[in-house]
């Protein structure tokens, strides 16, 4: 089914469908008050970040001690939010974690399987949110680029910092990026002055690791700030992966400021526990005529959300933002995307596609919002969902905010099921059943890879899709 597509309007439209392979319902909305089992909750969060206080100097102590008391303001999350009626945060808000102390030593052998042969990159990797200097590799540099640790620069890069880190991020995510900030671990600092091309791509490795002394689940919060000059160019490359099965919390929020004519592109690849959680949050601004790809691939995680808000500043900025999810077994991807156009003259792409089998259910909630004045906007919203078992389910919620005259805003959603006709097809030319199924799969899958400009991460990708799917290794030699 697609949902029909509306253009140009004075105001805002909602629709919501949820699917599965046995019918359609459509949803409504409602909002909700704290109630007092919430302010417990931000209770134990607010003694995690007491632990937090004194670590970083004076002035990121106040910027904690404010995202303390914010999040007093806006609450933590349930069901009864709009924003999060498709996904119950209660696993989230109300498991009880405890932060990392020191991680376990990790040999660099014991993450080799989440390299990708033939990437050559700036690495820095964190284990347990902490950085660990003897398995990164930063390498050389050209004048005026910095790469570090987040840790490493608040001191000198005082005046950048302060201001990103107290950012509460779109509403929505607002309560996990103010978590983020009062309990910040780490992260990835990247600055890269006017007209600088960083020829090699920038790759955060964040690795989980169960610790023995741990009382409770660990809450990472990953910070990357990344600031790219005018008429820059670079590429950055998250990872999130665990060596081991054990229930963790990352709560990751990277924020992105590229000034005119800056090209970026970011890929975010989750590959975690089967019992891990994540939020992930990315937050960009964009100035005059700059470009900034962002692409999302979502494989591991028991629950995921995903938050995407890119915010077009300048006029002739242009965005895309690109996305997979693979669910199986019970996992819940949750996507939500938000792209503010608020100058003239941009133009934006969402195209995100998921695979779901078993009970693997996700959300995706994209919105398209357009400023008065932000005039001659061209805007573009897909969301696709294959279903491959009777339990799995998706609901998708396109929507349009729009506050200007001349405009081109589209928006689409389609869930179903293999074309069984197609794989008639397929198998009336010779191929056997599973492999002519495996292959609409992999073909539906690899529209978003195709986005993807870093050939190592698309190889690695495809590779990691076919070995979910049957005759996986006989379908790598055709594709």
């Amino acid at each position: 089914m697609t949902i029909p597509q509306r253009g140009a309007t004075g105001g805002t439209w909602n629709y919501g469908l949820t699917a599965n392979r046995q019918g359609l319902t459509t949803n409504m909305t409602s909002a909700t008050s704290m109630t007092i089992e919430q302010h417990d909750e931000l209770g134990h969060f607010e003694a995690l970040a007491q632990q937090r206080a004194d670590v970083g100097p004076a002035w990121l102590r106040a910027v904690r001690e404010q995202a303390v008391k914010d999040l007093r303001t806006v609450g933590l999350p349930t069901r009864k939010h709009e924003e999060w009626r498709y996904t119950d945060p209660a696993p989230l808000t109300r498991t009880r974690f405890a932060l990392s102390d020191t991680p376990p030593a990790v040999a660099p052998g014991q993450f080799g399987r989440f390299t990708m042969p033939g990437l050559d990159a700036h690495t820095l990797v964190f284990v347990n949110g902490r950085y660990v200097a003897s398995l990164s590799q930063v390498g050389k540099l050209p004048a005026g680029v910095v790469v570090c640790p987040l840790a490493d620069a608040l001191d000198a890069h005082r005046d950048t910092l302060e201001p990103l880190l107290a950012t509460h991020g779109e509403a929505s995510s607002a309560a996990f990026t103010l978590l983020n900030a009062a309990t910040l671990d780490d992260g990835l600092f990247v600055s890269v002055p006017a007209g600088v091309t960083l020829d090699r791509p920038v790759q955060v490795l964040n690795v989980a690791i169960a610790e023995r002394k741990a009382a409770a689940p660990l809450l990472t919060s990953p910070r990357n700030v990344i600031i790219a000059g005018e008429n820059s160019e670079l590429t950055i490359v998250e990872q999130y992966v665990s060596l081991d099965d054990a229930a963790y919390f990352t709560n990751a929020v990277t924020q992105v400021d590229a000034g005119a004519s800056a090209r970026l592109g970011h890929y975010l690849i989750e590959r975690e526990s089967p019992a891990a959680y994540q939020v992930s949050t990315l937050l960009t601004e964009q100035g005059r005529d700059s470009d900034v790809n962002s692409h999302t691939v979502l494989l591991g995680g028991k629950l995921v959300r995903n938050n995407v808000n890119p915010r077009l500043i300048g006029p002739g900025g242009h965005c895309l933002v690109n996305g997979l999810y693979l669910g199986d077994d019970a996992q819940q991807m949750d996507n939500h995307m938000r792209v503010e156009h608020r100058s003239p003259h941009c133009d934006s792409r969402q195209f995100y596609k998921g695979v779901l089998q078993g009970q693997a259910r996700a959300v995706f909630s994209g919105r398209i919002y357009v400023e008065r004045g932000a005039q001659k906007t061209d805007a573009k919203q897909e969301n696709s969902n294959l279903l491959l078992s009777r339990d799995a389910e998706a609901t998708t919620k396109p929507q349009l905010e729009i506050f200007a005259d001349d405009v081109k805003c589209t928006h689409g959603a389609t869930v179903g099921e293999i074309d069984e006709q197609a794989v008639f097809y397929l198998m009336a030319r010779g191929m056997e059943r599973d492999a002519a199924r495996a292959l609409m799969i992999y073909a539906f899958a690899a529209e978003s890879l195709e986005r993807m400009r870093l050939e190592p991460v698309r190889a690695m990708l495809t590779r990691e899709i076919l070995a979910r799917l049957p005759e996986g290794e006989r379908l790598a030699s055709l594709v």
